[in-house]
């Protein structure tokens, strides 16, 4: 006579356990956690649910680091924000909680994205909030990098204080030193000459930061000044390039005539 009354009663406790696991979700949800999750939102206006993420077996290696697809839309927001400038926004998005870790598609942090753009104030409100200055983007850039080839002075004046890498390189094996040399941007060699970035580095064209300030440069009065700060920091004046084509040379060629008593003071033939 038990059997028949065994299989209800069981299904009766599975009932009960299941509306109790859900009450005590909801009031999980209802409490402290859900309040600081609706103020959050609240403050970042309104956000699509992040992506579930991926189930990993025990014989799984660990997970890799975040991908893009997986970045909560705070995150997204932030590199938007950073992008267009809007420093007040970036600071209410960082209290709420994005990271100024978080990449995008391209690799981009937030920090690169306001740099590619020239958001100086914005760049600064991410580095002092604990943004990564060495972190590359898909293009091999780092803000670092990027400041001191667009010769944004004040962020590569910060980075170098907040653990910039000088041995970083580009895609073409650059240091922030012959970006900055090639682009003419005069304060920021200086800068990085002080802080004891490598003179000589040659990158994958075989140039050096000499050779980028004499043939990529216009012959104008600032690649005049960084070819003699490059001189008195102890550059080379005779290493060539890979046809064994001096600075000295390439100046003369292109008709660069301070250029060429500057480095032939410096011994270059």
């Amino acid at each position: 006579m038990t059997r028949p009354h065994s299989r209800p009663r069981r299904q009766a406790i599975v009932e009960m356990l299941g509306l109790m696991g859900i009450l005590m979700g909801g009031a999980l949800l209802a409490g402290q956690g859900g309040q600081s999750l609706a103020r959050s939102i609240v403050a970042a206006g309104p956000i699509p649910l992040p992506q579930r993420p991926r189930s990993l077996s025990s014989q799984e290696p660990p997970p890799p680091p975040p991908r893009p697809e997986n970045v909560s839309a705070l995150d997204r927001n932030l590199i938007t924000a950073a992008s267009l400038g809007d420093t007040d926004l970036v600071n209410r998005l960082l209290y709420a909680g994005a990271s100024p870790l978080a990449v995008d598609e391209r690799g981009r942090t937030a920090l690169l994205s306001a740099l590619y753009n020239r958001r100086g104030e914005a760049a600064r409100v991410l580095i002092l909030a604990g943004a990564d200055v060495n972190r590359k983007d898909a293009d091999v850039n780092s803000a670092f990098l990027v400041a001191s080839a667009t010769g944004q002075v004040d962020i590569v004046r910060l980075s170098l204080s907040h653990g910039a890498d000088l041995n970083s390189t580009d895609r073409y094996d650059g240091t922030a030193l012959i970006a900055a040399a090639q682009h003419g941007n005069t304060e920021v060699v200086r800068m990085l000459l002080k802080s004891g970035i490598a003179v000589d580095h040659v990158n994958q064209l075989g140039w050096t930061a000499l050779l980028e300030a004499v043939i990529l440069g216009d012959g104008s009065s600032r690649y005049e000044e960084i070819v003699q700060l490059l001189l008195d920091a102890g550059a080379d004046a005779n290493l060539p390039d890979r046809e064994g084509i001096s600075p000295t040379r390439h100046a003369r060629d292109r008709g660069y005539k301070t250029m060429v008593r500057m480095l032939m003071r410096a011994r270059g033939h």
